[in-house]
């Protein structure tokens, strides 16, 4: 399954506002198809890429027997079943779709699988979980790998921890390596100064010296809880200590002579999950905050597909 656009070819599951999916066409991939729930989340796929498949249903009604063979099989499947901030149910949480990974992995058979969680899969309470996860992909005839990645160490100016699993078919694994750091870490101040800046604001040179480290992990919420801030009482003292005002998210940057404690604008958020500025969000500004928020940033993406297009790539030569 190949087309004129990228070599590799991707079906994705849960793909949110874009996020993997921007990062990993980034890598080299081209989705066949992107499964997502939620309209709104699908109309800002369109919107960027009017071209993808983007298919708005449940993953339980999706039937992946049609992409049988493609190079890559990703998703982010839904992180409350795992996270500290919710009951961590796990396997007992109406949201956990590995069931459903696991049934289109058998389904695609795929050449490569890539799922992303939230670091709380790692927790002790999750390891016979883990285990049977991955017990059930190598039964499938795949190598398995797990890392914990910080975005922080691909230049995303927050730590944001994720759980990443790799999986590449055993005829064709030699050997996959998880992406080394860049090196280079990227503080909230230099991230944000000129957005901070665009209207003039006085304190902005001021504001970024305050701003000198990386952001704690920004909190998409859901439906029923979270609106438009910056995640729970520890998180907002962090964003205080780096200047922002976490109760909210401003419409505007600062004018020239704002005087108090500035809120991040959506566009400044994104910038923070490591979206590129191109990338339109639609809906209000609640419903930007929450696709913004519960995105895997796209340059973790990146790294991570790469990495599997050179595993994969090991093995093209005789096609």
């Amino acid at each position: 399954m190949k087309n004129n656009v990228n070599k590799f070819t991707c079906v994705e599951i849960c793909a949110g506002a874009g996020g993997q999916a921007l990062g990993l066409e980034l890598a080299g991939f081209s989705h066949l198809a992107l499964v997502e729930l939620e309209w709104q989340y699908c109309s800002t796929l369109l919107v960027n890429r009017p071209n993808w498949n983007v298919i708005n249903c449940n993953v339980k009604d999706f039937d992946g027997k049609k992409y049988k063979g493609v190079d890559l099989f990703a998703g982010g499947v839904p992180c409350p079943p795992f996270s500290v901030g919710g009951k961590q149910l796990g396997k007992d949480d109406e949201r956990d779709l590995f069931p459903e990974a696991l049934r289109l992995i058998d389904e695609i058979q795929p050449k490569a699988v890539l799922l992303e969680n939230v670091r709380g899969i790692f927790d002790d309470i999750f390891t016979s979980y883990r285990d049977h996860i991955a017990s059930r992909i190598k039964k499938l005839g795949y190598n398995v790998y797990w890392e914990l990645l910080n975005s922080s160490d691909f230049g995303v100016p927050q730590l944001r921890p994720r759980a990443v699993l790799v999986a590449i078919k055993k005829e064709l694994d030699r050997g996959f390596k998880f992406p080394e750091p860049t090196g280079e870490i990227c503080t909230v101040g230099d991230a944000l100064y000129d957005l901070m800046s665009e209207n003039g604001w006085k304190k902005a040179a001021e504001w970024r010296e305050i701003a000198s480290s990386i952001a704690p992990t920004i909190v998409g919420g859901s439906k029923k809880h979270g609106g438009a801030d910056l995640g729970p009482t520890r998180a907002k003292k962090a964003w205080m200590a780096l200047g922002v005002d976490g109760s909210g998210i401003a419409e505007e940057a600062p004018e020239k002579n704002f005087m108090d404690t500035p809120r991040l604008t959506n566009k400044m958020v994104a910038r923070i999950q490591g979206f590129p500025p191109s990338w339109e969000f639609t809906g209000k500004k609640t419903a930007v905050y929450r696709q913004i928020g519960n995105a895997f940033p796209p340059p973790v993406a990146e790294a991570v597909g790469k990495q599997i297009i050179a595993c994969l790539t090991t093995n093209k030569g005789e096609e």
